[in-house]
């Protein structure tokens, strides 16, 4: 029987797994989680509940065919709970990597180790209540940076200014290496915090930086960044609301001041210059000159990074792929096209039937639908190498439910999501931040523990018919 691994059970995985088990091969589903959905579960804002509800039910389609099963809190590493050659011994025909990018590149400044700075997506996996996350220290006090200018920084701003629970923030700054025309954020996510952004704020920092951007031959007077970024602060009814959220542009993080209990207190940025380049861009020069902003909190969002621990060969973007997968002797070649193979550069070869797909293929590349889009992809990729690969005979899933269970690991199968959600269906639906109802996790193997009991005293107890 040829049965396929997919490692990671976020929208690339999953959308992985349901192609290569509608093509018939038996699929294995391995999640560091408990539950399944990664980014999608963990990464997207908790109020975006119809968006996060349509992937679950996404998700459950691929859990629900028979061919697919599922081995949560199994994380595959080096260090963790199976090794890559622990999981070979199990004799996949192939084997997806969908393990996404799991850290996030450290700043690597002097200070950056106080209480208090944090990276955004750890943050974000702590409002999102990622069951590894729950139980660690991510308090966000009153004056926080925010550094970065993409969705997540303002996804962190909005959380913190709007939904946090005990919220006492007094002010958010987002701190940004360029200037104010390469926002990254969309309209669409601003306008849930542009009402606590100062017009005058906004358009003392625009005239702090003018004369750096004009170098570069860059616009930035209010009315043209307003125009651009903006969707509301032209309105004349526009009204500022408390906590106030402000910008820094041109400014790098050099270092950070704690004080004796070892919080941050203060972040020492360097101004920046810009510099437009031949081709048009315009890159960020660091300047002699900096200043010291007042901050008890710091949440960074400047890059993901790949697990050296998951056992595939690195490259200098991450896990490494054949660089001439799309074009050895195409007619057409297109340097462009996707690589999915991994690619052993120490050998100069191909790791046969190993894929890499979403994050893990490129880290910090869209959200749900493009992973979605990259998984199929790549999943297809594997089909390909299916159809000629020789039968290893794939242990079955009760084989490896055996082998983990021999080893103590406290595995998550697909009976095991169904008790849980029949668990939380008592408690009500999800309609608010903090709504999953057992996010620990000695609590979810309490809580399915007692429905399985529940279920079992329930199918042995039958009911007496009334008089």
């Amino acid at each position: 029987m040829k049965g396929v691994f997919v490692v990671g059970a976020g929208p690339a995985g999953m959308f992985a797994a349901r192609q290569i088990a509608l093509a018939g091969y038996e699929t294995y589903i391995f999640n560091r989680d408990i539950r399944p959905g990664g980014l999608a579960q963990y990464g997207i804002y908790p109020l975006k509940i119809k968006m996060k509800s349509g992937l679950r039910k996404q998700f459950d389609q691929t859990l629900a065919l028979a061919n697919v099963h599922y081995f949560g809190h199994v994380q595959i590493g080096a260090a963790y709970d199976l090794s890559l050659a622990d999981l070979e011994a199990f004799r996949p025909a192939a084997i997806v990597f969908a393990s996404g990018a799991q850290g996030a590149k450290s700043l690597g400044l002097p200070g950056e180790d106080a209480h208090g700075i944090y990276a955004s997506k750890d943050f974000v996996y702590n409002y999102n209540q990622l069951e590894s996350h729950v139980p660690r220290d991510f308090s966000a006090h009153k004056r926080i940076a925010v550094i970065g200018v993409g969705n997540v920084a303002i996804d962190v701003a909005r959380w913190l200014l709007l939904d946090k629970p005990a919220k006492y923030t007094e002010s958010v700054v987002i701190v940004a290496r360029r200037g104010p025309l390469e926002i990254k954020f969309d309209k669409k996510e601003i306008e849930h915090v542009e009402p606590h952004i100062s017009r005058d704020e906004l358009a003392a920092e625009l005239e702090r930086v003018k004369d750096r951007c004009a170098k570069a031959n860059q616009d930035v007077s209010p009315e043209k960044v307003v125009a651009t970024h903006f969707p509301h602060m032209n309105d004349p009814a526009f009204a500022t609301i408390p906590p106030r959220l402000s910008f820094r542009f041109l400014s790098s993080p050099k270092a950070f001041v704690s004080n004796a209990e070892g919080r941050v207190t203060q972040m020492i940025v360097a101004e920046n210059e810009l510099v437009l380049k031949s081709d048009g861009a315009t890159s960020a020069r660091t300047t002699d000159a900096t200043s010291a902003i007042e901050v008890d909190t710091v949440l960074f969002a400047i890059g993901d990074t790949h697990d050296p621990q998951i056992g595939l060969p690195m490259g200098p973007d991450g896990y490494a792929t054949r660089p001439d997968a799309n074009q050895p002797s195409a007619p057409s070649p297109n340097p462009t096209a996707p690589s999915f193979e991994v690619w052993d550069p120490a050998g100069g070869s191909v790791r046969p039937g190993q894929f890499v797909v979403g994050w893990a293929r490129k880290a910090s590349t869209g959200l749900a639908g493009l992973a979605r889009h990259d998984g199929e992809l790549g999943a297809n990729k594997a089909i390909e190498f299916l159809k000629d690969a020789p039968d290893p005979n794939t242990f079955t899933e009760a084989e490896i439910r055996a082998r983990l269970t021999a080893t103590g690991l406290r595995i998550m199968d697909k009976q095991d999501l169904a008790l849980l959600a029949r668990a939380e269906e008592r408690e009500g639906p999800i309609t608010s931040p903090n709504s999953f109802h057992f996010i620990e996790e000695g609590a979810i193997f309490k809580v399915i523990d007692a429905e399985r009991d529940r279920a079992a005293h329930t199918e042995s107890t039958p009911e007496v018919a009334a008089d």
